[in-house]
């Protein structure tokens, strides 16, 4: 027993002995040693850079605060009071004339269709030539004219529209006209009228857009191009009751 706490009390010995001692440190007494980076010529101008953009920001942003400035207006200047302009007042119209009628005498005399042709001899498709009426030098141009024929004749309202509102009650009016394709008419030109002076020759001319003539034939050939010779006879009378509206 004595001999177990002898030896155990050895071991507790060597182990105190064996064990290392902590080391005690030492304050150092030595001041901290600080250092100041002293900064580049770029990074001066990044800085100014950045200062410049937020003084920037800052004016845009008193721009957006204040009051929008009101906008300065002309001055007034006072109207010169002129004159008032003097206005001429129109004319009157002419009085609408009554409805164009042609009695019978006279719409037989105007049908160009049923005046006389020369028949063409020996033929074998038994179409006459058309005669001339004018020879060269009494058309335009000095051309040679032809008796027309109508393809269909103007009605009454195609052809009073026309007549001028001082027109004499009758009279007549004759035009030139050249021939084109169906049977329509072109630069036609006055060639007279009765009484002188009445514009019925003129009419006849406004008119004749709205004419289908047949072309004169030679030899049995319609001859698209020639000039015919077109009048129209007028006869002013009242118009029966019940035909107007």
């Amino acid at each position: 027993m004595l001999f177990a706490l002898v030896l155990n009390g050895l071991l507790l010995l060597a182990l105190l002995t064996l064990a290392p001692h902590p080391e005690q440190r030492q304050d150092d007494m030595r001041l901290p040693v600080t250092f100041d980076v002293a900064a580049g010529p770029e990074a001066k101008k990044e800085k100014a850079a950045a200062k410049e953009k937020e003084k920037a920001k800052e004016r845009s942003e008193d721009k957006e605060r204040e009051p929008p400035k009101p906008e300065k207006t002309p001055p007034v200047r006072p109207v010169e009071t002129l004159p008032a302009p003097l206005v001429k007042l129109p004319s009157p119209l002419p009085s609408p004339l009554p409805f164009l009628e042609l009695e019978s005498p006279q719409m037989a005399a105007a049908d160009i269709g049923r005046m006389p042709r020369k028949a063409e001899a020996g033929s074998a498709t038994g179409q006459g030539d058309q005669a001339a009426v004018a020879g060269p030098g009494e058309g335009p141009g000095g051309v040679q004219l032809f008796e027309a024929e109508w393809h269909r004749r103007p009605t009454h309202a195609e052809l009073s529209t026309y007549i001028p509102g001082n027109a004499p009650a009758q009279g007549w009016g004759l035009v030139a006209c050249k021939t084109v394709d169906d049977y329509h008419v072109e630069n036609c030109q006055a060639l007279g009228e009765s009484p002188a002076g009445s514009g019925f020759a003129r009419a006849v001319r406004l008119a004749a857009w709205q004419f289908r003539v047949r072309p004169p034939r030679v030899n049995g050939k319609p001859m698209i191009g020639s000039w015919v010779r077109i009048r129209i006879d007028y006869s002013r009378s009242k118009a029966p009751a019940g035909d107007e509206g």
